[in-house]
Formats: C-alpha cells, structure tokens, sequence
C-alpha cells in the first residue's frame, strides 16, 4: 500500500476505470465488493494489500501492473475546478480595473541613456508589449543614483561621471537637458527621478522644470529614492537631524508643493518611494501627514519591494501572495483620497540581483504572477528595475542575449492586454493560480492558469490538472509558458518558449512558430495539464 501511494495521486475518472477491473468476493471484514465500486479512493488506497482480495483474476493481476506503469510515467494530481464568471461584477469575486499598461520598467538613472542609446534590445522589447496593448508601457527613471545626480545647465552631455570599472555605479554624477530630451522621445509615460538627498532644491527645480518641458510624456517626478537609507549613505539631507519617517514626511510634503509650485503643476509627484517594509516606511504614515495643498500635488504613491528568497520560495504563489498584502494597508489609504498606488521600482533580489535566482525561468514565473497578484490588489502599476548595464542579473535584457524573466512579464502582458478588469479566481493559499480577464463589454477574455510546483530539472515532473467550468464556446485555444526546469537561463543555452516562440538575444525580436493548444469543451467545461514550474494562458474569445 506504501509502494501505491507513492507513485502518484490519481484522478478521480482514473480510479474509476480501474475500479472497472475488480471482480472480488465479499471481503473477510466485512466490505462488500460494491463498497469498492463505488468508493475509488478506497480501491486506491488498498488495492496492494492482497489479504483484502482473497482471490484475483489474471486478468486484474495483468491490469494493476499496466495501471501501475502507466500512473509512475503520468503521475497527475486531482483536478482543481474554477468556474470562470459570465461577467464583470458577477460571482463573489473582487474584480480590479486595470490600467492600459498595468507593467513597466524602471531604469536606473545613471543607465537610462545607455538602454536607450547602446542597448539596441530596449526598443524591440518595449515594443513587444505595445504589439499587444496597443500602448506603450510606462518607465521610470531613477533609483540610487538619482540622490547622487546634480543637474548641469552647462553640459551637452546626457550625463556625465567616471567608474573605475564599467561594472560600478557611480558615486556622482551629473546630467544635463538632453538627458530630459531623450525621455522625452518615449512614446510611453515617463516617471523621472530627481535628487533630494542632497538637499538643494534650487538644482533639483531646475531639473524638474527642464522635465516638464521636455518630456511631453511626463506622468510624475519623483523627489528622492529610498530615503530610509539616506543616513547609512551620508546624504545631507539627513545631517543634525534625527532621520525618521516622521522627519521624512515633512521633508517630503515641503518639498512637495515648493517644487509643484515652482513648475506650475498640480498631480505632479510620485511621493514616498521607500523600500523597507510598510507600517515604519510607507504610504498610510506619509498620508496621516499631509494637509490638502500637499495631497493636490501628489499624483499617487510608490513603493519598493525585492522579496528575495531562493528560486523555489520566490515562484511559490502563496509565498506572491503573502508579499504583496504586505502592502494592503498602505494601498487602502491611497485609495481612500483617490490616488493610485504603484510598484515605483520592483524586482526578484535587491543589488542587482542573485546570479543564482534572478536570471532563472523560476524567477521569470515569479515575474509573471507577481504582477498579476500585484495588479489584483490594486497595485496600479508595478515598474521592474534594470540597473547597471552587463552588470545586471535581474534585467530583461541585455546587449547581448535575453533574461528569462522576461518571458514571464510577457505572459502577464498578454493576459491583461486589452482587458477592462482583472480577477483571480484562486485564493492565493496553494501552489495554484488561475485569473481571469474581461474586455470592454465586461465579458470573460483569458485565463491564466500557474502551477508554481518546483522542478529542478531532475526525477519525476508532476502535472496538475485545472477544470474551468462555464465555458461557453465548443473549443479553446491556450499558449504554454514552459522551459526544462525552474533554474533555466538564457545564458547558459536553455531559453523558455511561450506558445513555441522565443526572444532573439541582442535584438528581443521574436522567433519561432506561434503554437496554440486546443482543447476540446464539454458540458461548459474543459480540463488542462500544466506541468510543475509551467504556466497556460487560455484564450476565451
């Protein structure tokens, strides 16, 4: 009986054309045959234990090993059912609006110019998104080196420092107004970052008035980057002052309204920007606050999140789910003044990245659910960082080939391309997801189905099954999210494929045939495979 239940967990019709085989007497204890027809669990669980079948046929003998080989080849959990709501605002489900572009990217402020200028992958890859949406997603430019950056009305260059090696970020820089020019060459909206570690506001007026009249995109500026850390860094803002989130909010409402005034706007400001966990840092503390000049120049509130981990606790989707309600406080009380909350800067493993996790298909998994989890939560936006260019384990893309992660942001963006609102149809408590979008008219659109299993490579890889119910079409199509395991690169020649096609390196121009499953729908109802570490996008229209 140990033997049987270790190699695999049936499903439930598998039992039941097993059980078709049995031809027993009644039992010595006391069960009728009938009880075993009728019970396939319990066959399951006691088919091996021979003093329960006094006699048994060649015939079943013949047919347990056949099972028995065919279940250790096939192992399969039983089916999670989800039935998809036949509109917008039905069921008991919450259902989240969604922006256009609900996933974007944050350059590191130093790097912008090089991803724009030298790293030809940027475009391609952006542009692959907008093929979708029909909008460009957005970007953000900042980070670390946007409290080391002084504006220069001087300098025609884009910026302007030294490195001892190319791999380093530097310590000062520089930057002058055809570094706002070129932002303001994206198509998409543009968040820029401005300093305010260094406490000279008068430089950092003048930058954010050469952004708002060059960058025609511009959605917000920001006003310093993670200030938690501005002591550790010796930033002067924090010098003879007891740096505290309280002392923090105040210099941010100050420097709020003295620099939405200076630039003559209001809903200009991304405000608080910090990465360490919220209650201390983050947005219900700055907003208790805030008087009424100061929330008319904020536009909506930002937070940073690096969950960190090892590949198997970064991709498990109730370990997602757990991290993003971190958050949910701080999103309730943006929501309460009507202001959006984002992900201003986001990704697997904070410096840069983990070699051994961020460059991984496990993390681009994570990639994926993590923005639909976040964005179901009411996460408006969530911008993922690219930092420091070939120095940069986390980033999408590079010169020269492709990370895996963004295999996954582009799962997410197909499923949320075009759609009005978003929901998810699993608690969050498993290893299972499954949401759902809806178009314009409110009606179902794509499912995305994620089995966050792991698999490194090695023994046997599980598959789960999924049962949507409520389906109303007689077929339906499905693009599978797969690679040979959780710890595939790119790098190190072992791309993922979503639907049969890949990203080329060096240019993210996309290859290969595009393959879509069918699967046949009975009753209203259809059942799909996804194997450990996998995920299946369902297309309902």
């Amino acid at each position: 009986m140990i033997v049987w239940r270790r190699i695999a967990r049936l499903k439930h019709q598998h039992l039941l054309s097993l059980s078709g085989y049995v031809r027993v007497r009644p039992l010595s204890i006391g069960m009728s045959s009938s009880k075993f027809m009728n019970s396939p669990q319990l066959l399951y669980d006691n088919i091996l234990n021979l003093n329960y079948f006094p006699t048994m046929t060649k015939t079943f003998q013949t047919a347990i090993i056949t099972s028995l080989c065919l279940l250790a080849a096939h192992p399969f959990s039983s089916a999670l059912t989800f039935t998809i709501p036949n509109k917008v605002g039905t069921g008991d489900y919450f259902y989240t609006p969604l922006d256009p572009a609900p996933i974007g990217i944050s350059f590191e402020f130093f790097a912008f110019p090089s991803y724009f200028t030298n790293v030809t992958a940027t475009q391609q890859c952006l542009a692959n998104w907008k093929a979708q949406t029909g909008v460009w997603p957005p970007i953000r430019i900042g980070g670390t080196t946007q409290d080391r950056a002084q504006y220069d009305s001087n300098t025609s260059a884009y910026v302007v420092y030294s490195v001892a090696n190319a791999k380093d970020a530097p310590s000062a820089l520089t930057f002058g107004s055809k570094f706002m020019t070129l932002a303001g060459t994206y198509e998409g909206s543009v968040v820029v970052g401005l300093n305010r570690g260094k406490n000279e506001i008068e430089n950092t007026i003048a930058a954010a008035k050469v952004a708002v009249s060059e960058v025609k995109n511009l959605l917000a500026i920001e006003l310093g980057n993670e200030p938690e850390y501005w002591v550790k860094d010796g930033q002067p803002i924090t010098s003879g002052v007891d740096w505290t989130p309280a002392t923090d909010a105040a210099s941010q409402n100050d420097w709020n309204i003295r620099v939405g005034n200076a630039v003559g706007k209001t809903n200009i400001v991304q405000a608080g920007n910090w990465n360490e966990a919220p209650p201390k840092w983050g947005a219900a503390q700055l907003i208790a606050t805030e008087n009424a000049t100061v929330k008319i120049c904020v536009r909506h509130y930002a937070h940073h999140n690096y969950p960190g981990g090892s590949i198997q606790s970064l991709m498990s989707h109730s370990a997602i789910s757990k991290n993003i309600h971190t958050f949910d406080a701080d999103i309730a009380a943006a929501r309460a003044i009507g202001k959006q909350y984002v992900f201003g800067q986001t990704n697997s493993v904070s410096g840069g990245g983990a070699a051994g996790v961020s460059p991984t298909f496990g993390a681009g998994l994570w990639t994926m659910d993590y923005a639909l989890r976040a964005t179901y939560s009411n996460i408006s936006r969530t911008y993922f960082h690219h930092g420091t260019v070939g120095n940069c384990q986390y980033c999408f893309w590079g010169r020269y080939s492709m990370g895996a992660p963004y295999y996954g942001a582009y799962a997410a963006v197909a499923l949320m391309a075009g759609a009005s609102h978003l929901t998810a149809l699993d608690s969050g408590s498993t290893n299972y997801a499954a949401y759902a979008t809806f178009d314009s008219r409110g009606l179902p659109l794509r499912v995305m189905l994620y089995n966050s299993d792991y698999f490194a490579g090695s023994g046997t890889r599980t598959t789960q099954s999924f049962t949507l119910t409520g389906l109303t079409s007689s077929t339906v199509r499905a693009k599978r999210l797969t690679a040979a395991s959780a710890t595939s690169r790119v790098d190190q020649g072992s791309p993922p494929s979503f639907g049969g096609q890949q990203f080329d390196n060096g240019s993210c121009a996309m290859s290969g045939t595009e393959t879509f499953e069918t699967t046949p729908v009975s009753g209203g109802q259809a059942t799909f495979s996804v194997r450990a570490t996998e995920a299946l996008l369902v297309y309902l229209q």
